[in-house]
């Protein structure tokens, strides 16, 4: 069969799943599927509402069945489904009465390999006991660590005839080499569901498969350590704090010169209040891309200022963090050199040369070690883990993509923020 683009409304607010879903069956999506948090979110009326609103189309309710194989398969096809999801990982007896359930209500029944160990015995039984299709499934959390989707698809593909679905992180650049490497259902949330315009974004990644292209985008794709930089350029430092569970920033360092994007690997300096010595030093240290981040105790007197800054611009480092004083800052900003600090004063220290470069600090509680990730903008500073950059970097972007739909949805319904998000609903009671 010609590949089929399935789309995961995974919402959690249904009236925003059904407006998506217009946009993307006008696009021409193929199959839509309610998606976990949708249904989690709001039962089965999700799936009759979609029933009702596109009568014909082919809906697969994702219910991750764990347990009661038979009830839940029963209650997705009466709710209207075409098809239903049980977990790889249920045991053997659950995911066979799925299928005898599933032939039993007239609901095609689909194994999803989330989680599951030896994907390669669980397709082939899935395959022998009769289900539909057998899901090759990349987590959420697995996409922000830079997990391959297509891997076990290519090894399943040569060992089962039935129909593969492959999910997890695919846009309109990866959609061809999902159906290159063997898929039959393309399985695409974020992509379309995030896009301002997901009717444009639908039709794009048919138009993909259909031809066999790439067709770049900006978003909705993740990245390894080699393309960090690049994507927190790209997103805000309050991007990052939501995307990590509100991961506080440097309290009371704030930005020198307005519009000023600054993204680095840390240099750190330990020095003496107003000692300017180590901080000097730190510039020969550095290389090209680097933000030198020095902590002094958070008082005065100056230990950077203008010459420091031209120093540093011959360099070409990205910035520089003071937990303590700077001054020459006129001079800082007619060089648009990206400079934060918590204090600004006329009066410099002397060079006397105490302290240390390359070692751990820690400024306002947050520790700060040589090579993390220093992104600073008119929201102040925020600092990354090395060892967690890619993860985090690929949340962020993740939460940018999806504040731009809803920016879309507030100007398209000319309404509000609250009533988009429903967030009188989401109240904790």
């Amino acid at each position: 069969m010609a590949p089929k683009l399935q789309v995961a409304l995974d919402f959690v607010d249904l009236h925003r799943a059904l407006k998506v879903a217009q946009e993307c069956v006008a696009g021409g999506a193929d199959w839509l599927e309610v998606g976990t948090p949708l249904i989690k979110s709001e039962g089965l009326n999700a799936v009759r509402r979609l029933r009702e609103e596109f009568p014909q189309a082919y809906i697969v309710a994702d219910m991750k069945t764990m347990d009661a194989g038979r009830a839940e398969m029963e209650i997705a096809a009466k709710a209207g489904a075409n098809a239903a999801v049980v977990l790889g990982v249920a045991c053997n007896s659950t995911i066979q009465e799925c299928i005898e359930a599933g032939r039993n209500y007239g609901i095609e029944v689909g194994v999803d390999l989330l989680g599951v160990e030896d994907v390669m015995l669980r397709a082939t039984q899935a395959e022998e006991w009769g289900a539909a299709h057998v899901g090759i499934h990349t987590a959420i959390d697995e996409q922000m660590r830079g997990a391959d989707p297509f891997q076990k698809l290519r090894e399943i593909r040569r060992a089962v005839r039935i129909p593969l679905s492959v999910a997890g992180g695919i846009n309109s650049e990866t959609v061809a080499d999902a159906v290159e490497a063997g898929a039959d259902i393309v399985i695409v949330g974020g992509a379309i569901t995030k896009a301002a315009d997901a009717k444009r974004a639908t039709e794009e990644i048919k138009r993909a498969i259909a031809t066999r292209t790439r067709i770049k985008t900006e978003f909705f794709k993740r990245v390894g350590a080699e393309q960090v930089r690049e994507v927190l350029l790209k997103v805000s430092t309050a991007n990052i704090s939501d995307a990590c569970h509100r991961m506080p920033g440097l309290a009371d360092i704030q930005p020198i010169m307005p519009g000023a994007k600054m993204v680095g690997a840390a240099v750190t300096v330990r020095t003496y209040p107003g000692d300017w010595a180590k901080p000097v030093e730190a510039i020969d240290v550095a290389q090209p891309g680097d933000v030198i981040v020095i902590d002094a105790g958070g008082v005065g007197p100056a230990l950077w200022g203008e010459l420091a800054t031209h120093s540093a611009v011959q360099r070409r480092l990205a910035g520089v963090v003071i937990h303590g004083a700077i001054r020459d800052t006129e001079e800082i900003r007619r060089l648009k050199f990206p400079a934060f600090a918590k204090l600004i004063m006329p009066q410099a220290g002397e060079p006397k040369g105490f302290g240390e470069i390359n070692v751990p600090v820690t400024i306002a509680g947050v520790a700060i070690g040589p090579g993390d990730w220093v992104i600073g903008d008119d929201d102040g500073v925020i600092v990354i883990p090395k060892r967690d950059a890619v993860e985090m970097a690929n949340r962020a972007m993740d939460w940018l993509e999806k504040e731009n739909r809803i920016r879309q949805e507030i100007e398209d319904g000319k309404t509000t923020l609250g009533k988009v998000t429903a967030l009188l609903k989401w109240e904790k009671r």
